[in-house]
């Protein structure tokens, strides 16, 4: 199974890329050549993609890895952090055109002339938002039928670059057909993409930064896990219940105490039902700890 998650997540990484590298060989030459600013913003924004790409294929193949003497919970943390630095690119990308779209709005309203966008230019945003529209919802589909974060991840930026495009869209074809008085609209538009940006930056960032920083699974799952240890009536009490998230498996600790009069290999066989049923509910891959404890009758 872990072989042929790695060989999807990088079978729809690589049409990424390469659906990436021609969109950013074409924005650039119709932002240059149609005078758009917005439009060049745009196919930065696409050429990020290539990063994002480029670290889904390479940490995509570690994370499916098995576990091994130096790593003894598996390598799924890869996949967390290389989620972690899509988002960081996702955050540098929303701040650059930020910032390039405030500095135009600035030069137009000391007077300044901008340059008048082109057809070229939003003929180019329009193909833009078809193509990486269809391209999110195929990488989309593909990351939740694996459960991989980094692929739904690197989904949500080429969504991000189908909204950059339909800002892009709106802000050339005011700055076309509604004079030259309205030419601000261009980068104005960056500005707005650049919001949505970095909220799906931030938005994607926050689960890894406290999965790696060992953050426990969300109340409403440990109390699913609760009721799972409390379904079987010879764990008589638990305690110590310890939850975290490697990659895309759960890791379950807990101490659960049993009859003292009961036999060690009973004990035994109660505890590896009850990781029986956590795996069940939550994948074979689960990783748990099941620490075994007499009941105290004093």
């Amino acid at each position: 199974m872990g072989d042929e998650r790695s060989k999807i997540a990088r079978r729809v990484t690589w049409v990424g890329f390469f659906m990436n590298l021609a969109l950013t060989i074409f924005k650039l030459t119709a932002g240059i050549l149609g005078k758009s600013t917005a439009m060049v913003a745009d196919a930065i924004h696409s050429l990020s993609d290539f990063v994002t790409d480029v670290i889904v294929i390479v940490f995509i193949g570690i994370s499916g890895k098995a576990k091994d003497e130096d790593h003894k919970y598996g390598h799924g943390k890869y996949e967390t952090f290389a989620t972690l630095l899509i988002s960081l690119a996702l955050l540098l990308v929303g701040g650059g055109i930020m910032y390039s779209g405030i500095k135009n709005c600035i030069k137009a309203l000391n007077g300044e002339l901008l340059a008048e966008p082109g057809m070229l230019a939003l003929y180019a945003a329009l193909i833009s938002i078809v193509l990486k529209e269809g391209l999110y919802r195929y990488t989309k589909i593909a990351g939740e039928k694996i459960d991989s974060q980094a692929v739904i991840a690197n989904a949500w930026h080429h969504r991000s670059d189908a909204f950059s495009s339909v800002g892009t869209a709106l802000g050339i074809s005011g700055a076309i057909f509604l004079g030259e008085s309205w030419r601000i609209l261009d980068p104005l538009a960056g500005i707005v993409v650049s919001v949505f940006i970095i909220k799906v930056a931030l938005e994607l960032g926050m689960p890894s930064v406290h999965e790696l920083l060992e953050k426990a699974l969300p109340v409403a799952t440990e109390n699913e896990i609760v009721q799972i240890i409390e379904s079987n009536e010879e764990i008589k009490a638990h305690h110590n219940l310890k939850t975290r998230k490697i990659g895309n498996v759960y890791a379950i600790d807990v101490h659960i105490k049993m009859d003292r009069d009961i036999s060690f290999v009973h004990s035994h066989d109660i505890a590896s039902d009850l990781e029986k049923k956590l795996r069940e509910r939550f994948g074979e891959q689960t990783i748990t700890n099941i620490h075994t404890e007499p009941l105290r009758t004093v």
